[in-house]
């Protein structure tokens, strides 16, 4: 793979909107910006605007990186949903990169990833050099043993960690770049979930459809 290799990465799997431009492994452009909701609506102006301040177009790119969670249910749709789409159009690979892949990019293993969840809980996962395990939610004051052996540094959202980086859109950038210099074939992204959708399906019964 050329170290010019063009690659647009963006996450919304949490409340921001998070995007970088990488060549090589050099970040020619970032941004993030905090928002609950909106992203939507905003992510595409705040790609177009990092591809502009990093001095390129989109056909230029030779990749996408997406984020793909876990996290909001909304959020992670609406990028991969554009992280595909974009991957079709634009005819290159889209590679997804989970929460926990971001977060410990650059990190020393063994470590326990976290992420925040809702209702004081977080999501985690246990990344040493020999693998990682199932992730996990759990509430933030109770961090299950398997999870956190003695003396494993904790990363990320849980009390007391070391936090991870405001914009995880690098390091997203970073692990695909990483993937793609394999060579292997690159799925399309998709959502990690490790929940249930708070939305629950209606109980009354649909009217009946009269011919």
């Amino acid at each position: 793979m050329p170290s010019e290799t063009l690659i647009l990465a963006f996450d919304t799997s949490a409340a921001h909107c998070a995007a970088a431009l990488l060549s090589g492994d050099r970040v020619l452009a970032e941004a993030r910006e905090d928002m609950a909701r909106g992203q939507a609506e905003r992510l595409v102006p705040l790609l177009e605007q990092v591809l502009r301040e990093g001095g390129h177009d989109w056909p230029d790119l030779s990749a996408l990186a997406v984020g793909t969670g876990p996290g909001n249910f909304t959020g992670i749709r609406i990028a991969v949903s554009l992280a595909r789409g974009l991957s079709l159009g634009l005819s290159i690979p889209a590679i997804g990169v989970t929460g926990f892949e971001a977060l410990s990019q650059g990190q020393a293993l063994p470590h326990l990833a976290t992420l925040p969840a809702p209702r004081d809980h977080l999501y985690g996962q246990l990344r040493s050099a020999s693998g990682a395990s199932a992730p996990q939610m759990f509430p933030a004051d109770q961090i299950p043993a398997d999870l956190h052996p003695a003396n494993i540094p904790l990363i990320g959202a849980a009390p007391g960690a070391t936090p991870g980086p405001a914009n995880p859109a690098p390091a997203i950038a970073r692990i695909a770049r990483a993937r793609l210099a394999l060579g292997h074939p690159t799925p399309p992204p998709a959502p990690v979930y490790l929940r249930p959708a708070d939305a629950a399906p209606p109980r009354d019964a649909p009217p009946r459809i009269i011919a």
